[in-house]
């Protein structure tokens, strides 16, 4: 099938202004997802009595399932990516509530969902829905005195960061205070409000020190860990060394096969051990062309509604991911945070489509407003037409 620039159909469209690159180095990222699930899935599921493709399997199902929904999201104008953030959010805010009251507990933590058989996240698709809603409101502070705009973005925050600490998820709630707080500073808000921001993160971090266990004894653990203490960030960072630069070859990795979450928070590390730093360093970059695409984009926009959304979620897919990685490296604590694309998780996996795909639609190329008004011609013409009526007037 063949598309013309004068085919008006919604996907002719789509694909005559969404930016193919950005697209290509998307899929790529889904396609070496697959990959490397094979390396890291099969060993996990035999320890837990699955199916040998198990993971894999489940891994290719929601790939499938995000690819869609990502292209169809990013047919989507501007206006309707924001209708989607608040119906994301609203339902999302509505499904942590759930957790809260009813959800089941799960090595300590009442994080998911339990809907036909299915285990859902809903915190992992209320991100994309507040980043988007917070970059909005803190545009419209720019450009109504009349509107509470920063007040609401404050209190949009608490209630998600409130909800995240109640499971408690302490890893999601210092990437969704990273993100909102980076949209502070990129809207050009004042100074004073960065410094009680920075004061609140402080005494944040000593709540959850001295209240939740678990986070005491990660925090511990990392800046007082020892050598050889065969831990999982141990094993993790053990495996760069042990994969070097080319690694050991697929399938002849061993740290999948003692590492609980090797399919999930550690997939980074048999990446390491199985196709080497080298692998490491083209997956890493494939993630920041991903970023800096999108931030290049948005810094060419004028809207500042769109750029600050296309500026959130490409900082809150970056971020995603560097906390990932900097957590194999031994650079972080333990957060339980997935890597986008790559992580096997159904939740996840939408949640990250949902967030590229409002990225692809907000980043298309769209004519700017003041030259759909009037076509240039007819601005060029209406003084030739007042000089000919002044000619043919002095001529008379």
């Amino acid at each position: 099938m063949r598309l013309s620039r004068a085919d008006r159909s919604r996907v002719a469209d789509w694909w005559f202004t969404v930016d193919h690159v950005l697209v290509g180095a998307i899929l790529a990222l889904v396609a070496a997802g697959l990959v490397l699930s094979l390396a890291a899935s099969p060993a996990v599921a035999l320890r837990k009595d699955l199916p040998t493709y198990h993971f894999v399997e489940r891994h290719l199902i929601f790939s499938a399932i995000g690819v869609v929904v990502m292209l169809a999201v990013s047919l989507l104008s501007p206006r309707g990516v924001r209708r989607l953030a608040l119906l994301l959010f609203g339902a999302s805010l509505a499904g942590l509530l759930v957790v809260f009251f009813t959800g089941a507990e799960m090595q300590g933590a009442r994080r998911w969902l339990s809907i036909a058989g299915h285990s859902l996240q809903p915190s992992e698709f209320a991100k994309p829905g507040f980043v988007v809603l917070s970059a909005w409101l803190f545009a419209e502070s720019g450009k109504r005195a009349d509107m509470p705009a920063v007040p609401l973005a404050i209190i949009l925050l608490l209630c998600f960061t409130g909800l995240l600490l109640s499971q408690p998820d302490v890893g999601q709630t210092l990437l969704v205070i990273a993100v909102w707080t980076s949209l502070y500073f990129l809207s050009g808000q004042p100074l004073l409000g960065a410094g009680i921001i920075a004061g609140c993160g402080v005494l944040s971090f000593a709540f959850a020190y001295s209240t939740f266990d678990h986070v005491r004894y990660r925090i511990d653990k990392f800046l007082f860990a020892t050598p050889g203490d065969f831990s999982q960030l141990d094993r993790a960072m053990r495996s760069f060394s042990e994969g070097g630069f080319l690694g050991r070859g697929p399938g002849e990795g061993v740290i999948k096969t003692v590492l609980p979450d090797a399919h999930t928070d550690f997939i980074f590390a048999v990446v390491a051990e199985e196709y080497g730093i080298i692998a490491c360093m083209v997956l890493l970059g494939l993630f920041a062309f991903i970023v800096m695409r999108a931030l290049v984009t948005a810094a060419q926009e004028s809207d500042a509604g769109i750029r600050l959304a296309i500026q959130g979620l490409a900082i809150l897919f970056g971020t995603q991911a560097l906390i990932n990685m900097g957590v194999n490296v031994g650079l972080l604590p333990a957060k339980g945070i997935t890597l986008p694309f790559i992580s096997s998780g159904g939740s996840s996996m939408i949640a990250v489509s949902l967030t590229l795909g409002m990225l692809l639609a907000l980043t298309r190329h769209r004519p700017h407003a003041t030259r759909l008004r009037k076509p240039p011609l007819l601005n060029d013409m209406a003084p030739m037409d007042q000089r000919l009526q002044t000619s043919g007037s002095a001529q008379k």
